[in-house]
């Protein structure tokens, strides 16, 4: 067997798992029933993962790294907080798309196992609360707002595939809710700040257009103004 029919099988193999896993959310999924649906005796299921609990830690990390990849394939806005409101929307879509890896990534937990896998998102997330944090725009910590939109995004996740169903404006109810609560801005006074904060940004960066003291004038002025609505 090639290297590269090597790791098809492997791929079909975790895919096979999750697929299962996803028509029988909280249910045992059966070695025999995932090497079927694969075309596969029981000892390449074994070669490749040992044993059930090493299939399903396999699973949750190749679902972790579909998650990775879609995350990095997102441009950034330039704007935290709007950087926050659209990991949200990627979570909860990848999400609905891949209910099986999610399933086992987010809603079979240990106590106290905490996977390097499931770190490197939180500290994407922890990385722009971090900057929000740094610009003034958060009523809450960088590690508390990073906890308070984990939580929701993944409960509200859960909770949708439960209902095997989207629901955006239920979606977007929650996720203005959160933003709102770190924030300590409502959803008009945050569009109006952020609006002010990258033009804040936007002639920093440009000194040259305005010139050094004009720029710093209206530095002055937008930081007021921004301070303002956020009040």
């Amino acid at each position: 067997m090639t290297e590269k029919a090597r790791g098809d099988t492997r791929e079909r193999l975790l895919e096979a798992a999750a697929d299962l896993i996803a028509a029988s959310p909280g249910e045992e999924i059966s070695l025999r029933a995932v090497c079927d649906r694969v075309g596969v005796r029981m000892p390449t299921l074994y070669h490749f993962f040992g044993n059930k609990e090493g299939l399903l830690d396999a699973v949750v990390e190749h679902g972790f790294e579909l998650y990775l990849s879609a995350k990095a394939a997102q441009e950034s806005s330039g704007d935290p907080i709007q950087d926050l409101r659209d990991g949200w929307d990627a979570h909860v879509a990848f999400g609905l798309a891949n209910p099986g890896f999610y399933t086992l990534m987010y809603g079979q937990v240990r106590p106290g196992d905490v996977r390097p896998a499931m770190a490197r998102p939180t500290q994407m997330l922890r990385n722009l609360t971090g900057v929000a944090e740094d610009q003034g725009r958060l009523a809450v910590s960088a590690d508390q707002a990073t906890a308070h939109i984990l939580a929701t995004n993944i409960g509200l996740t859960l909770r949708l595939i439960v209902l095997a169903k989207p629901d955006p404006e239920l979606s977007v109810a929650v996720r203005e809710a959160v933003i709102a609560g770190i924030t300590g801005v409502n959803g008009d006074d945050a569009s109006k700040r952020s609006a002010l904060l990258a033009a804040l940004d936007y002639a920093v960066a440009r000194p040259d257009v305005l010139g050094e003291e004009e720029t710093a004038l209206l530095a002055s002025w937008l930081r007021r103004l921004a301070d303002v609505s956020s009040r």
